[in-house]
């Protein structure tokens, strides 16, 4: 097997599979001008896909050209408004540095180098490889890393290849834990989008959520809608963050020590008995477990940990306590913090069972989705080996596959996976301390595929590059998501094709047909799947070409009745205040709060976020929102600034526990932030040197982060136990 280098597309061949400033249209002023002048709009309809929030939204196109892109009125997902990332899908369309013809990496005059090919050339490389694994290894050597909905697509043919080795890294890199601590507490998950019926409550609490700087569109309107209904905020964050701003209570607690509060919290709620005894009686198991388990965890004790005060953890405590069952405990989303984030989600998921929100007005609704029959389709093959029988072993709850453990598992000689297919996830930014696994899975890999709109981090181990066209330019599964309340909604093509880059579905199809899994794939186009699933439910693809998004009448209530006894999928049917399930697997059946490595003298710790301009790693390059931040900054609290003698919009270059350093950032001195932490905005300081804007631009918190704190229970990979000092740049 030939080693592989990490190539740069704009130092190879390659470049020339890049877009290029030529098709940057919108760009020139004359152009605005004449659009500007322009007869009337036609609309065409999309789904968003510059988040996982999937807004359904209108392409206005006038004289054959792209105007703008605003939110479909009536999709609860963005109420009619998209935020600022959904507005500047243009920019994803005319990016100067998108893929558009497949690549394969060659070893010529004794180095290494993208070749631009055909798709033929492309498409029979991977089908002949991916034959080879399968004869030698099996099919089951396969594995598929996947995000976003057109996924799916690849999720298919992966399975119909006879694998089940498919991860999605958001599950151990974002939510996984939330949900995993939701499920052993009520059975289930919480949605996407969350159920916090915010616009309702009378009490929200938000720890550790950035609501305002993530944008998830209809979370930050109905919180808007909680403040204007006078709704007690609190805030717990270490930062003074947007929320913060709105907050009658900021608690900027000591990082690590959240679960220390929530058992304060959970404390003060037991002793002073302000819960629903009926309800309580009626609803849960483990009381007086739970009882006698969180006596010693008073607000005096939880003061020691988190430096919040006894008082204000008294005072919010009884607030909420008051508010419900109009309380809305937020779930938070990115949830991989300290290594305990399942218990941490238990933590919340308790106290979230003590006030008796689940299903009730106020508190966490009951979503609901339109259910979408399968295209018919013979059954998958079954894997000889499963993704269970190598993750559970060492994650013995993780509901799915977890990506560190199959990327373990591609290292060296005798690594069980021999193939990867990466669609549309860009693992060096995205995993902690995940670039010399990967470096080192390249060598032991057969084959690794690369499915993009534009190149990144990923793009330069693959040996093939598939350029997928951006949203804009291709029909995708439907969206039915669980929501307040059910929809469809359609995306469609609504601008042309760039160059020779294609649709997900097509590239699936036309691999599957090389490999001879034609019946899995019975459909020409893939708008036969769509207006065969739509007819199902008793629409059409002709009808929602035109209505873009198709609402539903609910068949459950949106709230359960109050009082009513609850019938949840936990192995009891009620809210399991103990676990019984993780004790019997070997985990604390409550959560245990655990001292974290405290910061070596000189250090601080690193937190990291989100900002309303982009989109994780993802948006850098775009070139709307790069004009509205083209670089991260780091905050620096004036206390520390003194000491390090750094002066305000210097540059400095971050130092972590083990001596990793970063590019160099620019510093924001404020008080928003503990004297003991800095925060800065995750996704920038690119390594892909294709990305023209965003190449070098600010500094990669990702690559700080090489002590990792794996979730024992779930795989989840803890990013906050990292610290970083400074280390002054000249201007």
């Amino acid at each position: 097997m030939q080693r592989r280098d990490f190539l740069r597309l704009n130092a190879i061949a390659g470049a020339s599979a890049l877009l290029g400033p030529s098709l940057a249209g919108c760009s020139q002023p004359a152009e605005w001008q004449r659009l500007m002048t322009a007869g009337p709009a036609t609309i065409k309809p999309t789904v968003c896909n510059m988040c996982f929030w999937s807004c359904a939204g209108q392409v206005h196109v006038r004289d054959g050209e792209p105007w703008k892109i605003t939110g479909h009125p009536d999709d609860p997902h963005s109420m009619g408004r998209l935020c600022t990332r959904g507005t500047a899908g243009l920019g994803a369309y005319y990016d100067p540095n998108r893929l558009i013809k497949p690549l394969l990496r060659v070893n010529r005059g004794g180095s290494q180098q993208f070749d631009v090919v055909s798709w033929d050339d492309a498409l029979g490389f991977i089908a002949g490889r991916l034959e080879k694994v399968a004869k030698e290894h099996g099919p089951e050597a396969l594995a598929t890393l996947v995000h976003g909905p057109g996924a799916e697509h690849f999720v298919h043919l992966t399975k119909a290849f006879g694998s089940d080795s498919i991860s999605e890294p958001a599950f151990a890199q974002c939510r996984g834990p939330r949900d995993t601590g939701f499920y052993f507490t009520f059975g289930e998950g919480i949605a996407s989008p969350e159920q916090t019926d915010m616009e309702n409550a009378k009490c929200v609490v938000l720890i550790g959520t950035h609501l305002g700087e993530n944008l998830h569109n209809s979370q930050v309107r109905t919180f808007a809608d909680a403040i204007r209904n006078d709704a007690t905020i609190i805030t717990v964050d270490p930062r003074f963050s947007v929320a913060a701003g709105k907050a009658k209570y900021w608690l900027p607690i000591r990082p690590g020590t959240d679960i220390a509060l929530l058992l304060a919290w959970t404390n003060v709620i037991l002793a002073e008995r302000l819960y629903d005894a009926d309800y309580i009686n009626l609803n849960t198991v483990g009381f007086n477990a739970l009882a006698a388990y969180i006596a010693p965890f008073t607000p005096e004790w939880a003061y020691v940990e988190t430096g919040i005060t006894a008082d204000v953890i008294r005072q919010t405590a009884r607030i909420m306590a008051a508010s419900a069952p109009a309380t809305v405990i937020h779930p938070g989303r990115h949830t991989v913090w300290w290594g305990d984030d399942t218990q941490r989600a238990r933590a919340v998921a308790i106290l979230a069972g003590l006030l008796g929100i689940w299903g009730q007005k106020g508190g966490y609704y009951m979503p609901e989705s339109v259910a979408l029959p399968e295209f018919p389709l013979p059954a998958y093959p079954v894997p000889k080996k499963s993704w269970r029988d190598i993750t559970i072993s060492k994650f013995p709850l993780a509901g799915q596959g977890v990506t560190n453990v199959m990327l373990d598992n591609m290292v060296g000689s005798d690594a069980y996976y021999k193939a990867m297919i990466v669609y549309d996830t860009n693992l060096p930014m995205t995993m902690p301390n995940s670039r010399a696994t990967l470096t080192k899975a390249a060598q032991a890999l057969d084959l690794l595929v690369v499915v993009d709109v534009q190149p990144s981090e990923m793009t330069g181990f693959a040996d093939v590059v598939l350029p997928e066209c951006s949203y804009l330019e291709r029909y995708d599964p439907l969206r039915s998501e669980s929501e307040r309340d059910p929809c469809i909604a359609l995306r469609a093509p609504a601008l042309p094709v760039q160059g020779d880059s294609k649709p997900g579905w097509w590239i699936a199809k036309q691999l599957g047909h090389r490999l001879g899994l034609d019946k899995y794939f019975p459909w020409n186009d893939y708008t036969e799947v769509i207006d065969w699933q739509l007819k199902q439910v008793g629409s059409s693809l002709t009808e929602m070409q035109t209505l873009g998004l198709k609402p539903y009448p609910r068949k459950t209530p949106l709230y359960l009745t109050p009082g009513a006894p609850l019938n949840l999928q936990t192995p009891s049917g009620k809210i399991e205040l103990y676990s019984q399930a993780l004790a019997d697997a070997g985990f604390d059946a409550l959560p245990r709060f655990t001292r974290h490595a405290q910061r070596p003298d000189g250090f601080f710790h690193l937190n990291y976020g989100r900002a309303p301009q982009h989109s994780f790693s993802r948006t850098q390059n775009n070139p709307v929102l790069y004009q509205l931040m083209p670089e991260n900054l780091v905050w620096i609290h004036p206390d520390t600034a003194m000491q390090f003698a750094i002066d305000n919009e210097s540059y400095v270059q971050l130092v972590n526990q083990d001596g990793v350093v970063s590019n160099k950032v620019r510093v924001r001195i404020t008080e928003r932030i503990r004297p003991d932490s800095v925060w800065m905005v995750h996704g920038f300081g690119h390594t892909a040197a294709g990305l023209t804007l965003a190449y070098g631009r600010g500094a990669d918190d990702s690559a700080l982060m090489t002590r990792v704190l794996y979730d024992p229970i779930m795989g989840g990979t803890g990013m906050r136990g990292n610290f970083v000092t400074f280390r002054k740049e000249a201007a």
